[in-house]
Formats: structure tokens, C-alpha cells, sequence
């Protein structure tokens, strides 16, 4: 299992059983810790991003809620059995479980340590996938199509359209809009899911089984891989997501995110946190050839 925070991107052969590539990019972004997991245990791969609780809470490591609950939540999933949605269950319930212990008060929502996830665990024909958040999976086909598997949820689309409206001379974005930014987080599992101890993070799960009948490839990242946007709540390019990895794999798709980002170093004309958010990112490239069209899930 990969939980450096050091940046790196590696490429390297999936399990014998799947006969496919593995793209692999985990990088830490501008702030003092990488909140982002990479997970490859196996069949087993994922990536989750843990958000920093809004009591700056950290543990006797120096850890951040919001690594703790990525952390927590990927070695579970590596360590468990049964099915993927099963394993997020555990997950949410280990990350209860370390609250409490680290004298968390669960009813102060503001104060809950939180990660998002996107799972999948590879088969002979076929994969199964489990997703929460704003980290997402996406399916490239043979034929050129791309399909966003799970849904787009933008979270902070009305903050970051607030902060552009502010004048240059507005202190930083965690002071100027402290109030809107505790009003969108008290919004999990209300508006969005996380896994975050709460029983009803559960409602929020997107899971399945897929086949991998026509498919090139499947790409699983945080939301530190999202092309930055002028206008906060616009649609995401997804047609120039996919070409810009079909051109360059997911460190063509991390160097034109980075780019944009240096030119806007006061994150105002591609509003946002800051400068650089961690990346936890894989892609599987599937060969030709492997997979009978007509074969289907059980």
C-alpha cells in the first residue's frame, strides 16, 4: 500500500491477473501536509482526500484530522474483506471510532475529521468501484467516448464565486469567508457525502460492478487533478480532461493544472484555497484484446 506524501508519479505493471498499466501520481500541494492517500494493495486501488477539520486539530504526530481520516479509511480498505461498499461501512466506523478516542465531540460537525474516497478492485472481465465526495472515476472507451462514472458534486462552487467577487485588498479567503466556508462543511452528508463517522455518510456511497468490456482505461483522482475554473459551478471540461491524458498521460494532465495555477498565484482569475491542492491519482491502462465483448459482471 503507497501512503508516502512525497510527490512522485510512477508507471508500472498491474497484477498478473488484470494484464493491464498502472499510472500512478500522489503530490503534495501547497500546504504543510498531504491530506491525500494513494492506495494500490493488489487488485485494490484508490484514492481519498482527507479535509482539514475546522479546529486545526492535530495529533501528537502532527497529523491533520484530515489525514487521519484518509489514512484510516485506505487501510481499511486494504486490510478488510467483502465487497467494496462493506469495506466503506468499516471505514466510516474506524473513523468514528479515532474521534472518540482522540476526545473528538461528534455532535460538533465542524470539528469531524473527513475524507472522500474513489475505490475499485479489478476481476477477470470486470471491476467493482465505491465512491463518495469529490474524488471521482472516469472511464475511457476504445472508441474515443469518455463517461464520468460517478457523480460531479461541487462543493465549493458558491464559496469560491463569493471570493471572486471580493476586492484584491480582501485578507485571505479562510478569513474573509470563515462563515460561508463552516456553513458549506456542516453540509456533509446533508448536501454531499464523506466518510466522516456519521451513520448516514452511507446514504451518500456510489457503488457497483462494471465490465471492462471496450474500456482503454479508468482513472481514479482527487479533486487536486480537476482542471481550475474561471467561473466557480461551470461545467468541467471533461473531453479536454480525457485528451489532455490521452496526450500525456496523468502528469500531462498535472503540469497544465500547475501551470494555470503559477500564472495565478493569488488564486483569483482560477479561484480557490490555494496555490496547489495535493493530487492522488491512477490509471489503468487496459490492453486489447483481454476482455470478451459479450462477457458481464456476475
Amino acid at each position: 500500500m503507497l501512503l508516502s506524501p512525497e510527490p512522485q508519479t510512477a508507471v508500472s505493471p498491474a497484477p498478473a491477473r488484470s494484464r493491464c498499466a498502472l499510472e500512478t501520481l500522489h503530490e503534495q500541494g501547497s500546504g504543510l501536509q498531504n491530506e491525500d492517500v494513494l492506495l494500490r494493495a493488489g487488485d485494490l486501488l484508490g484514492v481519498f482526500d482527507g479535509a482539514t477539520s475546522l479546529d486545526g486539530f492535530l495529533d501528537r504526530d502532527g497529523a491533520t484530522g484530515g489525514y487521519r481520516a484518509a489514512q484510516l479509511a485506505a487501510q481499511v480498505f486494504a486490510d478488510e474483506p467483502g465487497d467494496l461498499a462493506s469495506r466503506a461501512q468499516r471505514a466510516n466506523r474506524a473513523i468514528r471510532s479515532a474521534q472518540h478516542d482522540h476526545g473528538i465531540p461528534l455532535e460538533q460537525r465542524q470539528r469531524l475529521w473527513s475524507t472522500s474516497m474513489a475505490v475499485t478492485r479489478l476481476h477477470d472481465g470486470w471491476f467493482e468501484y465505491c465512491q463518495i465526495g469529490d474524488s471521482m472515476i472516469l472511464l475511457l472507451y476504445r472508441d474515443g467516448r469518455h463517461e464520468l462514472l460517478t457523480p460531479e458534486i461541487d462543493i465549493d462552487a458558491e464559496t469560491l464565486l463569493q471570493w471572486k467577487r471580493l476586492p484584491a485588498s480582501a485578507p485571505p479567503i479562510q478569513i474573509s469567508l470563515a462563515s460561508q466556508i463552516l456553513a458549506v462543511r456542516l453540509q456533509m452528508n446533508v448536501r454531499y457525502g464523506v466518510l466522516n463517522g456519521e451513520p448516514k455518510s452511507l446514504s451518500f456511497l456510489s457503488h457497483g460492478r462494471r465490465s471492462l468490456s471496450d474500456l482503454a482505461g479508468i482513472l481514479l483522482f482527487t479533486d487536486g487533478l480537476l482542471l481550475p475554473k474561471s467561473e466557480p459551478g461551470e461545467a468541467t471540461d471533461w473531453q479536454w480532461f480525457a485528451d489532455l491524458y490521452r496526450l500525456g498521460g496523468l502528469a500531462g494532465i498535472r503540469n497544465h493544472v500547475r501551470m494555470l495555477q503559477r500564472q495565478d498565484p493569488d488564486c483569483r482569475q482560477f479561484p480557490r484555497f490555494k496555490r496547489h491542492d495535493d493530487i492522488a491519482a491512477v490509471a489503468i491502462t487496459l490492453p486489447a484484446g483481454t476482455v470478451s465483448p459479450h462477457h458481464k459482471p456476475h
